[in-house]
């Protein structure tokens, strides 16, 4: 064969990329291609964090495919219809792609090998690119998917990893195939990315991947929760846009012996646990996986109060305004402002999950959709009425008000524990600060949900 072609997708990297090198195997040229996707803009996924982010990737990609001696290609419109005329005009005999799992692609996917295969060409499609167990290689008795993470992982945990494959040392494209320019980012989504986005590309996640290796995984196990310290790996857009390989990534963790690295381990095989179950129920983006009969509330003035982060329970609020500020928020304030307006304004997550597909950079389907449903009680949480209390949270996780401190500066006067609740102040002391009054009670809004569950 003349010509292969491997199409870009979720996996933005020259290492570990079984895509890329079984197409180099299976022809003498390749056309490494991406599409800026006209489907993605359709769907409302292209918004600046996620674009800004994506054409630092591909210029990164570019230039280490011209290292190589070759280059990345560059069309816009609908991926299917792309790819096909790229073969038909390089006469290539096969497209390499990454297995995916949401809706678009599968549909995707199977749209991609009908069009192909009419015109006598094939689709190979591989595994292990975006996650480091296939979704469908391990499963329980009986069933299509696991349910529940613990036994998911302990399945997760016996399979043996595919060996992690060197970046290849020469690329060649042909040189007749056309391209479009790199797009850039105000081309890619309308709109100002937040202030301090991270660097996107292979480079500048390997580059952190390193630094995270020697300083920052030995003490995971016991800070990953640790607001203030921010010590947790800071890698999941690398994952999301495939910079990273999370098989690179479980394999070098296990090659480090203790707590932090299996601590590590496991939360890639939630990543891997999540986008198993979206594999099996690609409607969880949208539906409960497990129905509550929930009939959320509706406040618009709440909801905004929330997404602004003026709701005034402070570690909220700073949670809400680091993600608008850096595009990213810690894990532990996921969870705590993920609570707050699922079970203690009683929303709907959906409206949660939107927002954050808006702004986070590693804003990924199964990770968002599914994180949010666990902690709605929705999802495959054993424990559907667990309540995170705002307070309880940040007395645990920010016990000296340093994360609140720094995203809530009208209140860095405050020491803890007053900083995590202010309305308790004196009223003259009170009056100092220009931040809002609780928009709920906790006391009123647990009896809520409570009710609202039907919990005695």
């Amino acid at each position: 064969m003349d010509v292969s072609i491997a199409l870009f997708t979720s996996d933005l990297r020259l290492r570990d990329h079984p895509v890329l090198t079984r197409a180099l195997r299976a022809a003498r040229k390749v056309v490494p291609l991406f599409v800026v996707d006209s489907q993605v803009s359709a769907a409302g996924f292209a918004v600046p964090n996620r674009a800004a982010f994506l054409a630092d990737c591909l210029a990164d990609l570019d230039e280490a495919l011209r290292e190589r001696g070759g280059r990345l290609v560059v069309r816009r419109g609908d991926a299917v219809e792309e790819t096909c005329r790229v073969a038909a005009e390089t006469g290539a005999g096969e497209v390499h792609v990454a297995g995916g799992v949401s809706g678009f692609a599968l549909r995707r996917e199977e749209r991609l090998r009908t069009a192909l295969a009419a015109d006598g060409r094939g689709l190979r499609v591989h595994d292990a690119v975006v996650t480091a167990v296939p979704p469908g290689a391990v499963l329980p008795t009986g069933r299509d998917h696991y349910a529940v993470f613990t036994p998911y992982f302990r399945r997760w945990s016996a399979e043996a990893p595919r060996p992690v494959i060197a970046a290849p040392r020469a690329v060649p494209v042909p040189p007749e195939v056309r391209s479009e320019p790199l797009p850039e980012a105000a081309s890619l989504a309308r709109g100002e990315p937040s202030p301090a986005l991270p660097e996107g590309g292979e480079r500048a996640g390997r580059r952190r991947l390193t630094a995270w290796l020697r300083t920052g995984l030995a003490g995971y196990a016991d800070r990953h929760d640790d607001l203030p310290g921010d010590a947790t790996s800071r890698l999941s857009p690398y994952l999301h846009f495939g910079c990273l390989s999370p098989v690179e990534l479980v394999t070098r963790a296990r090659q480090t012996a203790g707590a932090g690295a299996e601590a590590f381990v496991r939360q890639l095989a939630w990543r891997d646990f999540h986008h198993q179950l979206l594999a099996a129920r690609p409607d969880a983006a949208r539906r409960d996986y497990r129905p509550r009969h929930d009939r959320w509330r509706q406040d618009t003035e709440e909801l905004a109060a929330w997404r602004e982060g003026r709701t005034g329970y402070p570690v909220v609020d700073a949670a809400m305004r680091q993600l608008a500020h850096e595009g990213w928020m810690h894990n532990r304030a996921r969870l705590l402002s993920a609570s707050f307006l699922t079970k203690t304004l009683y929303l709907d997550w959906r409206a949660g999950a939107r927002h954050f597909l808006d702004l986070l950079v590693d804003g990924d389907v199964a990770n968002n959709q599914l994180n949010w449903q666990w902690v709605a009680g929705t999802g495959s949480d054993t424990r559907p009425n667990r309540v995170l209390s705002p307070l309880a949270q940040a007395k645990r996780f920010d016990p000296t008000g340093e994360y609140v401190r720094r995203w809530v500066p009208e209140l860095a006067e405050l020491r803890a524990p007053s900083i995590h609740h202010p309305w308790r102040l004196r009223p003259a002391e009170r009056a100092r600060y220009a931040y809002p009054e609780p928009i709920v009670d906790l006391d009123d809004a647990l009896a809520r949900f409570r009710r609202a569950r039907g919990i005695d």
